[in-house]
């Protein structure tokens, strides 16, 4: 009995023993171990994918006036008012909403016999979790017997500086009246992806003027000239052959403005009582240093009722009249360019009287003021030579220097190379603008009289004129002017 006694004293010690060591390791290993959170699997980046459609996509013979979409996932509409594009456009937009797994439309407008619809719902369709979009997802019906199936594509350039601009809008109209542009939306309209170019699918054959329109009010109409707007000049018959158009957007000029800011045709407001005010000016000089290739600039606060020029004293620094400049204003009276054959590192003087200026509420500088500059020196400049590649002095070419989207200068093209004393330093891009009046500059379209924009090719590149040295570059110009058809 007693064997047996220790016996089983010796199993529970060693069970004890066993406890111990399993609990120690239990503890080292939960102080060492890297407690990780459940991943939640990988993320959803998938779009929301149509399980089905009441009526079917692509219906014939379509006489509902509700349409129910049905997705694998809960899903959102985002925007839909930028988005949604209806073809063709209605008097009456439907009522679209997004609940759960469903997308539902109701049309509110009365269908037209024999004629295709296709909703795109553009990017505005997504899942709830990750915003994937259904990109360009589109919903077809037919109110005849067969779906139209013609296309046509093509791309718009800002005709001013070569380049897209995706926020225009394209569209097709039917009626073949100048004016309808103005007074109608179009017959079918789209979007431009970030390139500038566009397509059409699913529109009836037929002859169509296709336009161009930067659509700020929504209207889809061209209501106003500041607008960049583009037209093709003749119509498109778009059926079996399409060609694939290329506009030139412009904004025609300003519309001429009555004294005080009013336009002509309108009725200006009753002025509000003025406040009390100072008349100041700024200057173009750059840390009080005047730009060798350029003009000093005096612009006042407000546009003056007076100036006068006789109160304006251009010295040396010692108050000795300087000669050989003259004073231009500006068509508002309100800017005032001293012109002068700058040399470098002279110094000067600019004086002003107190009476020299004069807004239209009589008021004056608060006192007579000096302005002190000197003029640049030339190693501030570089010396720049263009070499040009494809050169066809019968295309009346100009370069026009950018820098970020400021027309630095422009240079009328008569022979291969290209030679400046001297150039401002900075990073450029060179534009080849083809100037068909021959004027210098670039002229822009206008829709009522049939004229198209002068057009510019840009390459994309920068280049770098670096202070005091030479440089050299080489451009190659376009083998011919930019097509009407891509």
């Amino acid at each position: 009995m007693k064997g047996h006694k220790q016996t089983s004293m010796k199993k529970i010690f060693y069970f004890l023993f066993a406890i111990l060591i399993v609990f120690k390791w239990l503890v080292f290993a939960s102080g060492c171990a890297q407690i990780i959170p459940p991943t939640g699997g990988p993320r959803d980046s998938l779009p929301p994918v149509m399980l089905g459609a009441l009526p079917k996509d692509s219906t014939l013979n379509f006489k509902d006036n509700k349409i129910t979409l049905t997705f694998d996932e809960y899903v959102q509409l985002d925007r839909p008012e930028e988005q949604l594009i209806i073809s063709p456009v209605p008097k009456v937009s439907p009522l679209i909403e997004a609940r759960l797994k469903e997308v539902t439309i109701r049309i509110k407008d009365t269908l037209e016999e024999n004629t295709t619809y296709s909703i795109n719902f553009g990017k505005s369709l997504k899942d709830i979790n990750e915003g994937n979009p259904a990109k360009q997802f589109t919903y077809l019906f037919s109110t005849g017997g067969y779906i139209d199936s013609s296309t046509v594509s093509g791309k718009v350039i800002v005709a001013e500086t070569g380049r897209p601009d995706s926020t225009l809008i394209v569209m097709l109209h039917r009626n073949f009246e100048d004016s309808v542009v103005a007074k109608e939306k179009p017959r079918y309209f789209t979007r431009l992806d970030s390139a500038g170019r566009f397509n059409f699918n699913n529109i009836a054959p037929g002859r169509y003027n296709i336009f161009a329109l930067k659509d700020q009010g929504g209207q889809k109409m061209y209501m106003r000239n500041s607008d960049l707007f583009a037209f093709y000049d003749s119509a498109l018959t778009i059926g079996d052959n399409n060609i694939h158009p290329v506009l030139y957007a412009f904004a025609e000029e300003p519309e001429e403005q009555r004294p005080g800011g009013a336009r002509a045709g309108t009725t200006a407001k009753a002025a509000a009582p003025k406040k009390e005010k100072k008349l100041s000016y700024s200057t173009s000089l750059e840390s009080n240093q005047q730009d060798l290739l350029g003009d000093l600039t005096l612009t006042f606060s407000e546009p003056l009722q007076s100036f006068d020029s006789t109160k304006l004293h251009f010295t040396d620094t010692l108050f000795q009249p300087v000669s050989g400049y003259r004073i231009e204003a500006d068509s508002v009276n309100r800017s005032f360019t001293l012109v002068y054959p700058w040399k470098e590192e002279q110094d000067f003087r600019l004086i002003l009287e107190k009476d020299i200026a004069k807004d239209s509420s009589g008021t004056e500088l608060l006192k007579a003021d000096t302005i002190r500059f000197k003029t640049k020196k030339n190693s501030d400049y570089g010396r720049l030579r263009i070499r040009l590649q494809n050169l066809d002095t019968a295309q009346h070419i100009v370069l026009v220097f950018y820098k970020g989207d400021k027309i630095e200068k422009s240079h009328s093209i008569t022979g291969k190379d290209v030679n400046f004393t001297l150039f401002r330093p900075g990073d450029y891009e060179i534009r080849i603008l083809y100037d068909r009046n021959s004027n210098g500059k670039w002229d822009t379209g206008n829709y009522w009289l049939k004229i198209q924009p002068e057009k510019i090719v840009s390459d994309g590149k920068k280049y770098t004129v670096r202070p005091n040295w030479d440089n050299e570059i080489t451009v190659e110009l376009p083998d011919a002017p930019p097509a009407e058809k891509m």
